[in-house]
């Protein structure tokens, strides 16, 4: 349920474009993204700060691209994002020695230091190379095959990046011995 509430803005997104065009598909993707705010607050009295900041980059890029009759700022929204998420992993990093890879899986997993000195790299090189990829779409691509790497490419993109990762976090992870009594 979760993993479908966090892609109903992208998903909304693709089908009113497929149905109405760029800019009805902004407008949606605002108000879906309003309505997810909305639902997470209510259902659990709280919203991460990744989430908020994700509802003011497609109100201010979406609301551009409304205001202004241009699908540029809304070609511009996913990177805005992919950078803010990596400059953020890279700025913990290296100006306050704060891995907010760790922060936000360390009470679920048990890593050398190292591990996640590389992980939280990694993801911001992901991001930013993302980023990149998105504005190279955007640019070299019209619109329909933009949109349509925005939900397959970006998605299928960051699937494989997290079954690498999961595929690296296997050689450090370690099972937890059942004890004897345990029932399977």
């Amino acid at each position: 349920m979760k993993i479908l509430l966090d892609f109903f803005p992208i998903i909304l997104f693709f089908v009113a474009f497929k149905l109405w065009g760029i800019y009805a598909a902004t407008a949606v993707a605002i108000a879906a993204t309003v309505l997810q705010i909305g639902y997470l607050r209510y259902k659990h009295g709280k919203v991460e700060p990744m989430q908020w900041l994700s509802l003011g980059v497609i109100v201010l890029f979406g609301g551009a691209t409304l205001l202004a009759q241009s699908e540029t700022f809304i070609k511009w929204k996913p990177t805005v994002l992919y950078w803010l998420m990596g400059g953020t992993l890279l700025v913990g990093q290296v100006l306050f020695q704060k891995n907010f890879i760790k922060h936000l899986m360390g009470a679920q997993v048990q890593l050398p230091e190292s591990v996640w000195r590389t992980l939280n790299w990694a993801w911001a090189v992901f991001f930013g190379a993302m980023g990149a990829l998105n504005l190279w779409v955007a640019y070299q691509f019209d619109t329909d095959t933009w949109v349509n790497f925005k939900l397959f490419g970006g998605m299928g993109l960051m699937l494989v990046f997290v079954i690498g990762q999961a595929l690296y976090l296997g050689r450090y992870i370690k099972e937890t011995d059942t004890p004897k009594d345990a029932q399977p």
